[in-house]
């Protein structure tokens, strides 16, 4: 499999099209000129800085460079040492010099390019004697004449294989007049590299907006009927519109009609080319229509403006209009998602004839959609048995490009015209922070490698829809209320709350987060996603808030007004006192934070009056905890029903790894599960119209699984305890308590959720270059609908110390006060002397809150202190489940160098941290040992309880040793003692094993 995953390139197949377009570029360009002309060009009209500031302004790579020679004796030793793409000649008195030094040029270098830029009209006297230039040009002093000859040039260069190899389109411009081409192709490029640049695909990064510029239509110049006949007949399948002069030369002689026969020649031909008659008599507007043709006046006033029209409405740039059969504007749509919803409403007349002059695919070829177009082109209405069924296939043809071409690409949120099935949507500039950063990771990852889909063709593998607000307006939210005190002020988080609650929200946001409240219905989850959230070494996992709304009021307005409150206090949490205590920890100024914010689907169904998905869970590449014949490396994963608040959280879940999931070390006999399956989940309470005030949890609510047995995830999902047979059958479809064991995805394969968990998590691991951890949900559909496998984050596990080989010696086991085979981590440490105990003899796990609190304030002190410290207890440390062990959050801990966790007659539970209290834990290096209830584990509570007593608690007692004591941690087998230290009273004492 390790083949197929596919991370370098960087870009989808599409892009990697666009990378073979325009690959001959102009990049140096020899003038020969006066110095006088050198010097107005260079100090009058600052050529060189206009060149680049017009290749800037339009979004164009590489502009030329330009050298400079006053004569052809000069430019002839240049030749000889340096290669140009062009030489441009400016004639000093008269036209004959140029064509003169244009034949030696050409002698000396055949097939170079040179141009002549007049200051006056040129005869066509003149011109068929100057065989020594291609092109003239008469010169009025504006830069953007020397872009579109350099363009121009390039188009012809590149235009045979561009049109062959992706079907690039073609504009025919047919002008004899080096006066009116000078002053019409400049127009004419600037309005088509401005309307190519209004289409680019949104939020494409700047190497993608480059590629897509690179399939603009190209313009191809013709000065004689028998020139433009031949570019026709060449380039015929890819001419996207024609604009002639009316009088130019046929057979070699100038020809009042030659302009006239020439569209009528093509409109026989091709009826569906956009025709443009241009000429400077205005009586020939008359003669164009009889073509028919569409007609602008060279000396009109309105010339730039017409044209624009022609390109926009004709050549397909603009909006799509939909015309009736009269030529009345009856709609228009902006992009692939509105002419979509149009489509699904048009009248038959109107949708034959659109498809009659190939309006679809002129519009999808000008918008760089060629793929799609090529698709479209050839259809005709005969092809299907009804107009029906044609304009359901193209409505297919176009989801299908829709969604694909959203796929693993950020792009920038438009409130005008946004596709609310677009994945990742972005808002302002910025850093997208590090937890959005991994869903973007999760789009493009997914959208690279697709094999994956191939190989789960029967299960959707996606990430929600996604909306980030990127670190700039967190910026401006903090600098237009004067709020960057906070980082340094000492304030309680609910006064965090107000403040920022009460702050004004930045106008532009606002008004982007209206628009896309228009489209979008679902329940939404409002994240954090900071600078420093997910980061590989200092991850602050679960410090910041997150809300849910249901956003189902009829009422926008007060949606708005729910969604813009959980964004403050979203960034509010960036100043609460658990991130800025991890900050300390890992020494980071907290004025360094930025939080972006993410606004995802909340993944599930509605059941009742509750949203919540089937599954939710956390798969981790790498096992800290292996049972049995499981090894590390097979991963493991943590699964639970409903709203993932349960797994994170450490509450009572479903522990398995994706190598073996028929075993489950919580449930290895029929008391074991009973007692430890989920018989809670949490559901989004859908409101119906009712707004809540916004607080963490607030629409949240913990609901017991009797009361849903008829809902579809119980009834697929969920096992049966049969009392009078003493035993748990996996099927809901008989009387009885149901038990949610997940037996019939685990066991029966409902679902192919380990082998899906196995490739993801290996693929994931492989793009990020180490373990990873992942959270996803997943619904189940009763109604023969795929299930979704939906990717809702991504994380780097944090790296382990693998630097240092730590031994732990049979000696060290015998001796030591501790000893765990499940422990986290690799280190060896002995520079502790602090221990804090939650004593056995008056632990009650209906106390744990207040023994939280207790540790939490010996804790304070010790920081202060700058003391580090073990600390030792029964039970989950960090569940949020207060009778699986103590509730402990970050700050109440911040100061901790390693943790012990015992089991008692009271509470023994399997290992299964909460996720984000996992991830910190981790990734500040703090070690983890696990006592387990069963031989080879040692806790010797006498020693601990025989030490200095510094402080004794109703239930915790903190200890300082006279001499610090040693803690090793062997990460490659899982193993952890902690000695007192050699030469202590204690170190060869014979300890008891407790268990």
């Amino acid at each position: 499999m390790d083949d197929k995953m596919t991370f370098l390139g960087g870009q989808t197949n599409k892009f990697n099209l666009y990378h073979e377009l325009m690959q001959i570029k102009v990049r140096d360009i020899l003038l020969i000129s006066s110095p006088y002309d050198a010097w107005v060009m260079e100090e009058d009209s600052r050529i060189s800085e206009r060149i680049v500031s017009e290749y800037r302004g339009l979004n164009l790579s590489s502009p030329p460079r330009l050298t400079w020679v006053s004569n052809i004796e000069e430019a002839l030793e240049l030749l000889d040492v340096r290669f140009f793409d062009l030489v441009i000649l400016m004639p000093h008195l008269t036209n004959m010099k140029c064509c003169s030094m244009g034949k030696k040029i050409k002698e000396k270098i055949p097939g170079i390019p040179v141009v002549m830029l007049a200051h006056k009209q040129v005869m066509a006297s003149d011109e068929d004697l100057c065989e020594g230039t291609d092109r003239q040009f008469v010169w009025s002093g504006d830069a953007e004449l020397l872009v579109a000859m350099v363009k121009n040039l390039e188009d012809l260069l590149n235009v045979e294989h561009d049109t062959k190899e992706v079907g690039i389109r073609v504009i025919i411009v047919v002008e004899d007049s080096p006066r009116y081409l000078a002053s019409f192709l400049p127009i004419l490029y600037k309005e088509l590299v401005r309307q190519t640049q209004a289409l680019l695909e949104e939020g494409l990064n700047s190497e993608h907006r480059l590629l897509t510029m690179r399939a603009r239509p190209k313009i191809l110049t013709a000065r004689t009927y028998e020139q433009a006949i031949d570019l026709f007949e060449k380039y015929e399948p890819y001419i996207l519109g024609v604009i002639s002069d009316v009088r130019f030369p046929r057979n070699g002689k100038l020809d009042g009609n030659s302009g006239i026969d020439l569209l009528r020649e093509i409109k026989a031909h091709r009826d569906d080319i956009p025709l443009l008659l241009a000429s400077n008599e205005p009586e020939n507007k008359e003669r164009a229509a009889t073509v028919p043709a569409y007609f602008v006046d060279k000396n009109s006033p309105e010339l730039m403006t017409i044209v624009r029209k022609f390109v926009t409405e004709h050549l397909g740039f603009g909006d799509f209009i939909v015309r009736d059969i009269d030529g009345n504007e009856v709609k228009r749509a902006a992009s692939l998602y509105s002419l979509e919803r149009i489509l699904r409403n048009i009248p038959e007349d109107v949708f034959v004839t659109h498809c009659q002059r190939n309006d679809f695919s002129r519009w999808f070829y000008a918008r760089t959609e060629i793929t799609l177009a090529n698709k479209i082109r050839p259809l005709k209405g005969g092809d299907f048995p009804d107009w029906e069924s044609h304009r359901q296939h193209l409505l297919g043809l176009i989801r299908e490009r829709r969604m694909q071409r959203q796929q693993g690409v950020i792009v920038s949120f438009n409130p005008k015209d946004f596709d609310p099935d677009t994945d990742f949507l972005k808002i302002g500039s910025g850093s997208l922070g590090g937890k959005a950063r991994g869903v973007a990771f999760i789009c493009s990852m997914l959208n690279r490698n697709p094999w994956l889909h191939e190989k789960y063709k029967d299960m959707v593998i996606a990430a929600p829809r996604t909306l980030t607000i990127a670190t700039s307006g967190f910026d401006d939210f903090m600098e237009m209320n004067d709020l960057s005190y906070l980082a340094t002020a000492d304030i309680d988080d609910e006064k965090v709350a107000e403040i920022f609650n009460d702050a004004f929200f930045p106008g532009w946001i606002e008004a982007q987060l209206w628009a896309y409240l228009q489209e979008v219905k679902f329940p939404l989850s409002v994240r954090s996603s900071s600078l420093l959230e997910d980061a590989q070494y200092q991850a602050y996992a679960g410090l910041y808030s997150t809300y849910m709304i249901p956003n189902d009021h009829p009422d926008l307005e007060r949606r708005l007004q729910q969604l813009v409150a959980a964004i403050k206090l979203v960034w509010a949490s960036t100043y609460y006192k658990a991130p800025k205590s991890f900050s300390q920890r890992v020494n980071q100024r907290t004025d360094e934070e930025k939080m972006a914010v993410i606004i995802q689907e909340v993944v599930g169904q509605r059941y009742g009056n509750h949203y919540f998905p089937a599954i939710s869970g956390v798969g981790q590449s790498y096992n800290y905890y292996p049972f049995g014949k499981m090894k590390p490396e097979h991963g493991v994963a943590t699964i639970a029903l409903g709203i993932g608040k349960s797994v994170v959280d450490g509450e009572q879940c479903i522990r398995f790894s994706p190598r073996y999931p028929k075993i489950l070390p919580q449930c290895p006999t029929l008391s074991d599960s009973l007692k430890n399956a989920q018989t809670t989940f949490y559901g989004l309470h859908m409101l119906d119209g009712e707004i809540n005030d916004i607080h963490e949890d607030a629409n949240l609510e913990k609901l017991n699984i009797a009361d849903f047995e008829n809902s579809g995830p119980v009834r697929m999902l969920a096992s049966t305890f049969v009392p009078e047979e003493g035993r748990i059958r996996d099927t809901a479809h008989i009387p009885g308590p149901k038990v949610i064991l997940f037996a019939p995805v685990l066991k029966h394969k409902l679902i192919p959720l380990s082998a899906v968990l196995t490739d993801v998590l290996k693929l994931a691991e492989k793009g990020m270059g180490g373990p990873v951890e992942m959270e996803f949900a997943i619904n189940l559909f009763e109604d023969g609908r795929k299930p979704e496998f939906n990717l809702l984050q991504l994380r780097p596990m944090s790296a382990r110390a693998d630097l240092n080989q730590i031994s732990i010696s049979d000696s060290d086991v015998k001796n030591a006060v501790c000893v765990s085979s499940h422990a986290l981590g690799n280190a060896e440490k002995n520079d502790i002397v602090d221990i804090l105990i939650v004593r056995p003899d008056c632990f009650d796990v209906s106390k744990t809150r207040q023994i939280a609190m207790e540790i939490s304030k010996i804790n304070g002190q010790l920081i202060k202190q700058k003391r580090k410290y073990i600390l030792a207890g029964p039970g989950r440390w960090g569940s949020a489940d207060h009778w699986l062990g103590i509730p402990v959050e970050w700050p109440d801990i911040s100061g901790v160098s390693a943790i012990i966790e015992t089991s008692t007659e009271s509470l023994k539970v399997e290992p299964s941290q909460g996720s984000h209290f996992f991830h910190n834990i981790t990734t500040l290096g703090i070690n983890y040992l696990m006592v387990l209830d069963k031989p080879g584990n040692v806790m010797n509570w006498d020693w601990f309880t025989a030490q200095p007593l510094v402080e004794e608690g109703e239930y915790v007692s903190h200890l300082r040793l006279p001499v610090p004591v040693i803690l090793k941690v062997d990460g490659r087998s899982s193993q952890g003692v902690i000695l007192p230290a050699k030469g202590s009273d204690d170190y060869c004492l014979l300890r008891e094993c407790v268990y």
